[in-house]
């Protein structure tokens, strides 16, 4: 079979016209490679060959674009170029020149991902951790990196969660105010340990005070459907369930009364 034309489209891709009336879309340097421009016959094998090599520098470019726009894992690309359609030999062929060539290092995205994280976002160290391993990566090797943050940076992280936790927090008793945090904060990656040694340093809110504001609030949000002795018990089941202990309950609503 021959070649019969060649059109130059962009991003160095030509359209190649062939006797039998079909076309490909070949990159220059597929048309450099097998000196498509000087020797215009060939045979079925030896077009097949041309369009396998196509196809592994068509993944290889356009996983070097998925790359251009952020560090990637192994895994990630795999996974890109697996939507993409492409079979799994051109995959692993792609990934090992991206490799050798460098565009894919382990070490660089372990410590870009996590200065990301540490930076970026107040997610704890056992949250990076489980992501990173999402990502394909080894504990051995999060670990190599996730260990060179100091215990003082996550110390202070937890630190800035709670107050802001408490700052916004307006009608919860302090009890449960303090598990929410807790496992909130368990939830984001953190150490129970540091965490329980944290809150022992942060003073919260008089529950009296907010008590009595919950109160007066549920009062007048349930009293236009309950009266007398109905409507005070739903006011203390909703006060019960915002974490006050009921003796506390029973006893303003003694005093209110």
């Amino acid at each position: 079979m021959k070649i019969i034309k060649f059109k130059k489209q962009k991003n160095n891709i030509y359209t190649v016209l062939w006797d039998d009336d079909t076309t490909l879309k070949l990159y220059d340097d597929t048309i450099i490679k097998y000196n498509l421009l000087s020797q215009k016959e060939f045979t079925s094998k030896e077009r097949d060959q041309i369009i396998k090599a196509n196809d592994s520098l068509a993944a290889y470019y356009k996983a070097l674009k998925y790359l251009s726009y952020k560090l990637r894992t192994k895994k990630e690309v795999a996974k890109y170029l697996r939507q993409n359609k492409y079979p799994a030999d051109t995959i692993n062929e792609t990934i090992n020149r991206l490799e050798n060539e460098k565009y894919l290092n382990a070490a660089n995205y372990l410590q870009a991902y996590i200065n990301d994280q540490v930076n970026l976002t107040l997610k704890g160290p056992n949250l990076i951790k489980r992501e990173l391993a999402k990502l394909g990566f080894t504990e051995e090797e999060i670990m190599a990196k996730l260990t060179t943050i100091t215990k003082k940076i996550w110390q202070e992280r937890i630190a800035k969660i709670i107050q802001k936790k408490i700052n916004s927090n307006h009608n919860l008793s302090s009890r449960l105010l303090k598990e929410k945090i807790k496992q909130y904060l368990i939830k984001e990656g953190y150490f129970l340990e540091d965490i329980l040694a944290k809150l022992e340093n942060f003073t919260f809110m008089d529950d009296e005070d907010i008590l009595t504001k919950e109160f007066f609030k549920t009062f007048n949000k349930l009293k236009t459907k309950y009266e007398g002795e109905i409507l005070l018990e739903k006011i203390k089941y909703t006060l019960y369930r915002k974490g006050f202990e009921l003796a506390k309950i029973e006893d303003l609503i003694s005093q209110i009364k």
